[in-house]
């Protein structure tokens, strides 16, 4: 049986200031395709400022949109090859 193994590359970035974290992360699939999203957090003024914490909220929510999107286009994909509606695909 041979077995393929396929990597995938996710970047994350962020821009901060003192009560904002916005992060951008992008997929690029080995069909080319090219899938992006944003996440935010923000502090409220009588938190302390933690930026890492800042990172991992902003992260996680840019990360559960490029999932979303992922699951929306494997969606597409296989109505598409099926012909026919599919049930939804949940996470």
């Amino acid at each position: 049986m041979m077995h393929t193994t396929v990597g995938w590359h996710i970047e994350l970035e962020f821009r901060e200031d003192e009560q904002h974290t916005e992060a951008v992360a992008l997929v690029r699939l080995p069909d080319g395709t090219e899938v992006r999203a944003h996440g935010h957090a923000a502090r409220h003024h009588t938190d302390s400022p933690q930026p890492r914490v800042g990172e991992e909220i902003a992260g996680a929510r840019a990360l559960n949109e490029i999932a979303m999107q992922l699951l929306t286009k494997a969606h597409g994909e296989i109505d598409s090859a099926s012909g026919r509606t599919s049930h939804p695909i949940n996470v």
